[in-house]
């Protein structure tokens, strides 16, 4: 007798500045389930519009149909969302409301990171580009260039405030090139987080709970390829993975979490970078831990959802 695919929602879209990476994220998981898991999982396309219109496999729907039409939602579209998903008492999987703060608030993921030691560089966060408010768009790069400038000195990084594969990261070391940055920003209409340049050695850890019998399963320390201080020590090693462990516990990270920390050479940790999202291309950074532990991207993405069905 054949056994039921489990219904599997994949919500994407929804209001706001993730709209457009909500849609990639959402695609990337629909192909990675369809193409290695589908005797397993039926997809449900679910799409929120611009305009807060919900649809199931492109056509419109209410909300409350999902109860129906679905065993779980993976939710790429916000917080927000899974309030009301929850409210409909459907399992879901997306960040948790405390994560989607610090997300928003570089003051809340400052103060939560200085109670566990852990440094945040300086950065100004320019809201994406709005002809009315902003003024000639030819003159809002350098205008913005400036503001940064007083604030703190290169180098520079620069980047989509929120992650967007679509727009490059940029390590600004003049202000022209500052300047070129911000208006790779504009172009792709994204705010900008424009932040100082820690150096130090850099050091990626991936976070999943319950994988392979550990309460939270912390893939081996990957190392920077631009790293320009050489290895970690074993203390090094032992000091970031017990508090990247620490840090996915301490934000209330359910499912998934990416960890970007640098290391000075003067022994300050600074966080650079959190994503509570796989990025599950073939090239990535993701890919390459779990091919590191005999694993593949798709193991995750069942485990994940297998651990939300229990």
């Amino acid at each position: 007798m054949e056994v039921a695919k489990k219904r599997v929602g994949i919500l994407r879209g929804g209001k706001g500045k993730n709209y457009t990476t909500s849609l990639k994220r959402g695609g990337d998981l629909i192909s990675n389930i369809s193409e290695n898991l589908e005797e397993k999982y039926k997809i449900v396309d679910i799409l929120i519009d611009k305009d807060e219109i919900w649809h199931i496999n492109g056509l419109p729907t209410q909300p409350v149909d999902l109860m129906h039409r679905v065993d779980i939602v993976w939710n790429t579209a916000g917080p927000g969302v899974s309030v009301l998903l929850e409210n409909f008492s459907i399992p879901n999987i997306g960040h948790g409301a405390f994560y989607s703060s610090m997300e928003e608030s570089r003051d809340l993921l400052k103060e939560q990171m200085n109670r566990i030691g852990v440094h945040i560089p300086r950065s100004i966060v320019l809201p994406f580009y709005q002809k009315d408010f902003d003024g000639p768009r030819e003159k809002y790069a350098t205008k913005k260039a400036k503001e940064v400038f007083e604030k703190f000195s290169s180098p520079w990084i620069v980047k989509s405030f929120t992650p967007d594969s679509n727009m490059g990261i940029h390590l600004a070391k003049t202000f022209p090139e500052l300047v070129y940055a911000i208006e790779d920003g504009v172009l792709h209409e994204k705010s900008i987080l424009v932040e100082e340049f820690i150096l130090g050695k850099i050091a990626s850890f991936h976070s999943v709970p319950k994988f392979r019998g550990e309460p939270i399963y912390i893939f081996p320390l990957s190392v920077s390829s631009g790293n320009t201080f050489g290895n970690f020590s074993s203390i090094e090693k032992e000091k970031l993975t017990a508090l990247a462990k620490y840090l996915h516990q301490h934000i209330g990270a359910k499912h998934y979490l990416k960890i970007d920390f640098t290391l000075t050479p003067h022994g300050k940790v600074y966080l650079i970078g959190l994503d509570s999202t796989p990025d599950l291309r073939l090239d990535s950074h993701f890919s390459q831990v779990c091919e590191s532990v005999g694993a593949k991207p798709h193991h995750i993405i069942e485990h994940i959802l297998e651990q939300n069905f229990e």
